[in-house]
């Protein structure tokens, strides 16, 4: 299969939504995949952060899979599946689960995390690999103005 390249005036003419759309499946697979190899999936690390209180959770107060899901709506997709997940997890010793069916972090929990947390690095970089950080902003600022042109809200 080959690449047609296309011009500045084809690129201008294209629609914003089939290149976000495009990228976005492209960076979730791309990231995933990293995950993957290492041996953990990204709602895992999804769950430790919204149960650390040193990253998403305000407490540390343990939650239960609703609270999570509902916590993780704009980020989940429909086929992250959080009690398979969790109880992965709950299985390694990372997280435990009290009498009310609540998720508690645990300390072997939050090492993991932080140890996770070191392989983002690597995976932003070979994503960012061949942009400058002045286009990255760039970008995102084009995408934020045309969240707002479609009455989004953009942070």
């Amino acid at each position: 299969m080959t690449t047609r390249q296309l011009s500045d005036t084809d690129l201008a003419g294209q629609p914003a939504a089939h290149w976000t759309g495009v990228a976005y499946e492209a960076l979730i697979a791309y990231t995933r995949a990293e995950m993957a190899a290492k041996g953990y999936t990204q709602p895992q690390v999804w769950l430790l952060r919204n149960l650390s209180e040193n990253d998403i959770s305000p407490d540390g107060e343990g939650m239960t899979l609703s609270e999570l899901r509902q916590a993780m709506a704009s980020y989940l997709r429909p086929e992250d599946d959080l009690a398979a997940e969790a109880a992965v997890l709950v299985e390694r010793g990372w997280l435990t689960r009290d009498a009310e069916d609540r998720l508690w972090l645990t300390a072997e929990g939050e090492q993991a995390r932080t140890t996770l947390a070191r392989n983002a690095p690597a995976i932003r970089a070979a994503l960012h690999h061949g942009i400058d950080d002045a286009d990255y902003v760039t970008t995102l600022k084009v995408l934020r103005q045309l969240i707002r042109n479609a009455g989004g809200t953009a942070p």
